[in-house]
């Protein structure tokens, strides 16, 4: 093999001659010096110098499955917790609706609203056109929504309490309003203040107002009340008292037979002793008062006002 060099400025040019074996021997120096430097890089780093897996890193890298192990544990115990809470939370607020459709049942029951008019137990009636795109939000997160639902809930069913109370009150009122007659058939015999003593033929006070009618015919209350008194008194016969509440009461007297007892809850129509001539009496007939706070008051307001 041979190299020519030439000179420019001299215009000379010289040969050398080199042996055949120098390019191969170039070449193996090329390929066996790289080969020969990462076999002892190898070799000073993994049989030479310390090694980088030792017994401290597996412990350390354990440590930290250790602690990953550990908080995974601990978000499973907090998810199970508030799933548990979401459970109650929504435990609850099926009870206050079931409670609510019963309230709702109770106020159409005492309000007397036609049950097919307003249906607690069937679904809601909703609609409306699609949205638009425009009209789309981002709802509430689900604890905020359901603490909201039970907020609500609990709201409504304070507000059915109390509507509950106030129909339950007036329906009370109603129920014990007194109004008309004693009897379903007869008339009024005598009325209430002056008149001759049937027995003495003296100016006397009546106290109350006579209806006359057919022995035996019903006598009814003439509003809802509790027995107070049942059975004979002298002067009235066989008499029945009943207490409306506020101050007021009512007597039926000289029947032929007492239909109630003390402490019976009757209602407005109830028969509670059918008419006769017991105690002081003329003929059949029943004495009927009217007592507020305890004292005799004219019955004439209250015959003839009208019924709620």
């Amino acid at each position: 093999m041979n190299i020519i060099v030439l000179n420019s400025k001299r215009g000379h040019s010289r040969t050398f001659s080199l042996p055949r074996f120098l390019p191969g021997l170039l070449l193996a120096a090329l390929l066996v010096v790289p080969v020969f430097a990462g076999v002892g890089a190898y070799w000073l780093v993994y049989r030479v110098a310390p090694p980088a897996y030792t017994d401290a890193v597996a412990r350390r890298f354990q440590s930290y499955l250790d602690t990953q192990t550990s908080e995974v544990a601990e978000l499973r115990r907090l998810s199970k917790e508030q799933f548990q809470a979401l459970t109650l939370k929504l435990a609850d607020a099926q009870a206050r609706l079931v409670r609510l459709d019963a309230l709702g049942e109770r106020l159409v029951d005492v309000a007397g609203i036609d049950s097919d008019e307003f249906d607690f137990g069937g679904e809601l009636a909703m609609g409306g056109p699609e949205p638009q795109e425009s009209s789309a939000f981002t709802p509430p997160s689900f604890l905020e929504e359901l603490d909201q639902l039970t907020a609500t809930l609990e709201r409504r069913e304070q507000q059915l309490d109390i509507l509950e109370k106030l129909l339950a009150n007036r329906h009370l009122e109603n129920a014990t309003f007194l109004a008309g007659r004693p009897i379903l058939h007869g008339w009024m015999s005598s009325r209430f203040g002056r008149r001759a003593d049937p027995f003495t033929g003296k100016l006397a006070w009546h106290e109350g107002v006579d209806f006359a009618g057919k022995d035996g015919s019903p006598v009814v209350a003439t509003a809802s009340g509790v027995v107070t008194y049942a059975g004979a008194r002298s002067g009235y016969g066989k008499l029945v008292e009943i207490n409306h509440g506020n101050g007021i009461s009512t007597r039926y007297g000289h029947a032929k037979t007492v239909k109630v007892q003390v402490g019976d809850i009757v209602r407005t129509g109830d028969v509670v002793a059918l008419m006769g001539s017991t105690g002081r009496s003329t003929g059949p007939h029943v004495h009927y008062e009217v007592l507020k706070d305890g004292r005799q008051v004219n019955p004439h307001p209250y015959i003839y006002r009208a019924r709620r």
